[in-house]
């Protein structure tokens, strides 16, 4: 049985970690006939114990997102201002349905209906440019600045002794 993130393991399991439990089955054991976790196996019984439930409780944070209620509207907006930034469809939030949302909530939202958006006014596009310098040919400086061949600190010679 694979567990689903935000969904709970179903009645009929709970039933049967019940049964094998009541039969005088270990936790350990109870897991690898069920093939879920132990974890799993000893909360269920612990909660039988401690209040008598025997269902799973209703999922928690299950929240909607703040702005579902607009999404029809965030789509049609976008729609007809395809330019626009980010601020500006904070002001057009704020303006029109008096709802405020951050920058990063706005960035998801576009993200999770499948909207682009220009990211900036007038940036031109970006490229690739090389990060080093060029070396000069064999025998030859690259530049007048740079330091003589030999003459670094731990190459050149000392004074001599006298």
């Amino acid at each position: 049985m694979l567990f689903e993130r935000g969904k709970a393991y179903s009645q009929d399991l709970r039933k049967r970690v019940f049964v094998e439990a009541d039969d005088g089955a270990e936790v350990g054991e109870i897991a690898t006939i069920l093939r879920v976790s132990v974890s799993y196996v000893s909360k269920v019984l612990d909660r039988r114990r401690r209040t008598g439930e025997t269902t799973a409780r209703p999922q928690r944070c299950q929240l909607k997102p703040k702005l579902a209620a607009l999404y029809e509207a965030i789509r049609g907006w976008v729609k007809e201002h395809p330019d626009a930034t980010i601020g500006e469809l904070q002001v057009w939030l704020r303006q029109t349905h008096q709802m405020s949302a951050s920058s990063g909530l706005i960035c998801e939202t576009l993200a999770l209906l499948g909207l682009t958006r220009k990211k900036s006014r007038c940036a031109p596009p970006s490229r690739t440019a090389p990060t080093s310098r060029q070396h000069a040919a064999n025998g030859t400086r690259a530049s007048q600045i740079s330091t003589p061949p030999g003459w670094s600190s731990s190459t050149r010679p000392g004074p001599r002794p006298t």
